[in-house]
């Protein structure tokens, strides 16, 4: 049922933003405010509850990918930045703008988590000590990444022009590692 409740929170915000109240949920879910407060006491509980599920599971993708013995360095380096979390919709600028006025604890949360890469910092480092990755600023390097990342934020983008976000952490990866011109005219 906390899934199903997170769920349709996610469907409250598309539809409402920030705005709805927890009858509108219940609703939703065709349960009762009561039901739905044995599960939940609050909105900022709701939200909490989807901010951790999906920050574990993006940390828990992200420790798969690094401790794959099968991987190379550059399968873990392009696999690590294309982990797309569940939830993966709540990434959006509209949500996340709303949610810094409204809920600023929440926001700060995924802030940080969105801007700070350890295990990306760490297998780019590796690749520059491999020499299979060009000896830059590192700090820079990752501060590319993640604002060429975060803009899978900009969902009405890619959905005008019918793009998925894995579509889109694919080419923007691909992009970022090989570049832009064609092997044969570099």
């Amino acid at each position: 049922m906390k899934s199903r409740i997170m769920k349709a929170f996610l469907e409250e915000i598309h539809d409402k933003s920030m705005k709805f109240t927890m009858d509108d949920l219940a609703k939703r879910l065709g349960i009762s405010k009561r039901t739905l407060y044995e599960h939940f006491s609050s909105k900022t509980e709701i939200l909490d509850a989807i901010i951790d599920s999906s920050l574990f599971e993006f940390d828990e993708k992200t420790e798969a990918i690094v401790r794959d013995p099968e991987l190379s360095l550059l399968e873990k380096i392009k696999g690590v930045i294309t982990v797309v979390p569940k939830y993966n919709e709540f990434y959006d600028w509209k949500i996340l703008d709303q949610m810094k006025k409204s809920y600023p604890e929440q926001w700060e949360r995924i802030h940080t988590a969105l801007n700070q890469w350890d295990a990306l910092r760490q297998l780019i480092e590796q690749g520059i000590r491999e020499g299979l990755i060009i000896d830059q600023n590192v700090s820079l390097l990752i501060k590319l990444i993640i604002d060429a990342t975060n803009s899978t934020l900009d969902r009405q983008f890619f959905l005008e022009n019918s793009i998925t976000v894995t579509e889109a952490l694919d080419s923007i990866v691909d992009i970022l590692l090989f570049g832009l011109v064609k092997k044969d005219r570099a």
